[in-house]
């Protein structure tokens, strides 16, 4: 239990790096924050964004799965379950 909750701080704050890197403030940063309404992404935001997230994570995320990406919340849902499946 103790080496999940290590792995969901260390998920979480490497996400939160990639936000970072993308130029939100660390202030805008929360699980309910919307990539459109409350982090005011573009194009080019989800570029650096996904370029970014695949890099720090060594994943690799197909388009249609970004797409589901409406907060913060569901990215890091999303790299849980691929972060454990890379594991098994």
């Amino acid at each position: 239990m103790k080496v999940e909750v290590l792995e969901e701080k260390s998920i979480r704050r490497n996400l939160y790096r990639v936000l970072r890197k993308t130029g939100v403030t660390k202030e805008s940063i929360c699980l309910n924050a919307s990539f459109i309404e409350d982090l005011h992404f573009d194009k080019i935001d989800w570029s650096i964004f996904t370029y970014y997230l695949e890099r720090i994570f060594d994943i690799s995320v197909k388009d249609e799965e970004l797409n589901k990406f409406g907060n913060v919340n569901d990215t890091l849902h999303y790299l849980r379950g691929e972060l454990l499946y890379l594991c098994n």
